[in-house]
């Protein structure tokens, strides 16, 4: 049995050591590690044996040599042998009771190990959990700050949730979707960026007008400014508004259009800064820029309206127009000094000449309608204060200068309607007869106005007195004056076509005067009443005078530097013809009356008794021509007085003459004669009571016919010596047919005193027809 157990085998070896232990307990401690293994009990009973046996032959070995040792030997061996088993048994229970604890125990451990397994993925799922719920708390306060509007803020926190902590949760499918979310919040704050854009885009569009209007009185106080300056110190004078001068001028008057308390402006850029931070923090700086332009365009379409009404006194549609176009335009350029590379110079200007063109169409469209040259010039005014407005702020307006051509051209076409009218109806309701002042005060009323030298001074007048132009003279020069400062109202700081004006101004007064004035000056010359034409003739010479002073006045009024030479008005040549009208129109009536008067003469040529009194169309005659000297005719220069005259005296003596000539006459007897004499004598007399010798001489040739005619020596006439002396101015052919008529008269008259037969009675009273 020695054999089956190997002595190096370690259960050997442990039970050795137990036999040999001084001490009982020390065993078990031995045994212990031993009996946990299941595998070594059926090995470790058979060492046990093993040992048993040895032991026992052993003991028989030695006891054989000592029985009675042996005997007590044995006893103790079977005291030891029982003990052996107590102790097997014991040790078998005990394994039992350890195999129970050891299974017990690795139960417990199992437990343990699988409990802290579980603490440990509790652990990491609340770490996980607390990192998953800082990433939501995050994430929450992106939109938290994206309501209170605090963008940047809002992006940061995105980025660093993206760039930070979903890094530490990136194993969690958590993690994917919010960070698919990003591009979404990064959009949403976009949107909420561009919204507020928006807004502050519509509020700078309401607030357009007010900037605009603001501005233009700012415009306004500064072109006070400019003009009491130049009160004080006539320099400034030539120095026009924007000039560098006032503008360094005005330096210390610091007036910020964009906010100003007191005009209750105030435009805050922060929402475009911040606009522009987000989208540069985004990385879209160019789509802003594009959007930008884009919404401004349309905001651009939105201030100009669709039509236009100039008719409204105040103006208050086009006012709201161009303050809307001049307070988005100072917004432009106030954006663009504000920004970096947000607003090109193109960009704005584009916008400008868009807005500037439709405001020209729009203006140029309701032009039309425009019959009032008193709101044309309100809106000059509002056009040139705009001008002047944006000139200031860098804009280019060139094309409203073209407009505010246009505009005076309507306004001098309206202005010269109106004048037109005016003077139509002071023509059309003169009364054509010389002024009556009452008082001094009247009179340095017309003076002033008219173009006119009196006579006398101030001193040597009695009131009342009379002007020799009628009140149409003085109301007409008023006219002109009022015509002249309108036209020149046009031009100001900003309107010089200086050259246009005085052009302009040339041509118009030059039609009003020639069409309207003289024109209907010569059309009432068809007038029957002499009176009347010699009042159109006296004014036409005043007009005459009016002009020449105009031309000079002009002249000096005349603003453009590269005008040379006099001005000459077309009217001052029209009054001149006028007047040559007005005094041929004179000598017209004056001879028709004459006409009408010796048609009237009833001379009987076939008399056989003579008559002592002038005839009575004679007496009419001349008492005619002495009542138009000393009324119609005394406004008249006397030199023009006496061309009236003469030329009168030659119509008469012409007329007279022609009766004894007429066809129908064939015989003037000698009573005739006689009663020819007496009414040439009779106006030989009246012509030298007129004091003027070549009036007299004007009625050599009727008298000298008349004489021939009865004359006793006929031969005399035909003496060219006698002829000559005593009939020059007798005309030859009439002559003889005269002397052959009064020859063949004085037969019948010696034949017969009776009454001419009836034949020639008619035909001498048909004679008086002959300017029928």
């Amino acid at each position: 049995m020695p054999s089956a157990v190997d002595p190096r085998d370690d259960l050997w070896v442990a039970i050795k050591q137990i036999s040999q232990s001084s001490s009982d307990t020390d065993y078990i401690e031995q045994l212990v590690p031993i009996m946990k293994d299941a595998r070594h009990t059926s090995q470790l009973l058979q060492a046990f044996d093993q040992y048993s046996n040895n032991r026992e032959a052993e003991i028989e070995r030695i006891c054989s040599a000592n029985h009675q040792e042996f005997i007590g030997s044995v006893d103790s061996l079977l005291k030891v042998r029982s003990g052996t088993v107590d102790i097997t048994d014991e040790i078998l229970t005990l394994q039992a009771s350890i195999q129970e604890s050891a299974e017990k125990l690795h139960a417990q451990k199992q437990a343990l190990k699988e409990s802290r397994n579980v603490r440990q993925n509790i652990n990491e799922a609340n770490a996980a959990l607390n990192d998953c719920l800082e990433v939501l708390r995050l994430a929450n306060t992106v939109y938290e700050l994206l309501k209170e509007k605090n963008y940047y803020a809002s992006l940061r926190a995105l980025d660093e949730l993206q760039t930070i902590h979903l890094k530490g949760i990136s194993r969690y499918k958590l993690a994917g979707l919010i960070d698919k979310s990003v591009p979404v919040a990064r959009e949403q704050i976009r949107e909420a960026v561009k919204a507020d854009l928006s807004t502050w885009l519509y509020q700078i569009r309401e607030q357009s007008q007010l900037l605009g209007e603001v501005s233009f009185y700012y415009t306004d106080v500064r072109l006070t400014r400019n003009q009491e300056r130049a009160k004080v110190d006539p320099r400034f004078a030539k120095f026009k508004l924007n000039s560098a001068t006032e503008l360094v001028a005005d330096e210390t008057d610091e007036f910020d259009v964009l906010n100003n308390e007191e005009a209750g402006v105030e435009t805050d850029f922060t929402p475009l800064f911040e606009a522009i931070h987000i989208y540069d923090t985004l990385g879209k700086r160019e789509q802003f820029k594009a959007e930008y332009a884009e919404d401004r365009k349309q905001q651009k379409d939105l201030i100009l309206p669709q039509t236009l009404n100039l008719l409204d006194e105040e103006c208050g549609e086009l006012s709201s127009l161009l303050e809307s176009i001049a307070g988005f335009a100072i917004i432009e350029k106030a954006t663009a000094a504000r920004t970096i590379n947000l607003r090109s110079q193109s960009d704005i200007h584009e916008l400008w000449d868009a807005m500037c063109a439709r405001a020209i169409q729009l203006i140029t469209k309701s032009l039309p309608q425009l019959e009032n040259d008193e709101i044309l010039l309100k809106i000059k005014g509002r056009v040139a204060l705009f001008m002047l407005t944006m000139e200031k702020w860098g804009y280019s307006v060139s094309t409203m200068k073209d407009l505010l051509l246009t505009l005076f051209s309507k306004y001098s076409e309206l202005l010269k309607k109106r004048f037109s009218e005016d003077f139509t109806e002071i023509v059309s309701t003169d009364d054509y007869m010389p002024m009556t002042l009452n008082s001094l005060e009247e009179y340095d009323k017309v003076i002033t106005v008219s173009w006119y030298t009196p006579e006398k001074s101030r001193e040597e007048l009695t009131f009342p007195c009379v002007l020799p132009f009628s009140q149409m003279y003085p109301l007409c020069c008023i006219d002109v004056r009022n015509f002249l400062n309108q036209i020149y109202l046009f031009s100001d700081d900003y309107f010089q076509k200086s050259s246009i004006i005085d052009e302009t101004l040339r041509t118009a007064l030059d039609d009003l005067l020639c069409n309207e004035v003289c024109q209907s000056l010569v059309d009432r010359l068809a007038s029957q009443y002499p009176g009347q034409i010699v009042q159109i003739l006296t004014n036409v010479e005043h007009f005459e005078t009016a002009c020449h002073e105009l031309e000079a006045l002009l002249f000096e009024a005349r603003s453009s530097p590269s005008a040379t030479g006099p001005v000459t008005l077309h009217a001052t040549e029209k009054f001149r013809a006028a007047k040559k009208q007005a005094s041929d129109r004179i000598f017209e009536v004056v001879n028709s009356k004459i006409d009408q008067l010796v048609e009237t003469a009833e001379y009987d040529w076939m008399a056989s008794k003579p008559v002592s009194e002038p005839s009575e169309y004679m007496r009419e005659m001349t008492r005619w021509l002495s009542d138009i000297s000393n009324s119609v005719l005394l406004a008249l220069p006397e030199e023009v007085k006496g061309f009236v005259y003469f030329d009168a005296l030659s119509h008469a003596k012409d007329a007279i003459l022609a009766l004894p000539l007429d066809d129908s006459v064939k015989r003037i007897t000698p009573a005739a004669v006689t009663a020819l004499e007496i009414d040439t004598q009779y106006l030989a007399n009246f012509v030298e009571g007129l004091g003027d010798p070549l009036l007299l001489d004007n009625l050599d040739e009727l008298t000298q016919t008349v004489a021939l005619m009865g004359t006793d020596d006929v031969m005399e006439y035909f003496d060219v010596a006698q002829r000559n002396k005593k009939y020059g101015k007798v005309d030859p052919l009439r002559g003889q047919m005269l002397i052959g008529k009064v020859q063949e008269g004085a037969q019948i008259a010696n034949q017969s005193p009776t009454k001419p037969p009836e034949r020639e009675r008619f035909g001498t009273l048909g004679s008086r027809f002959r300017f029928g």
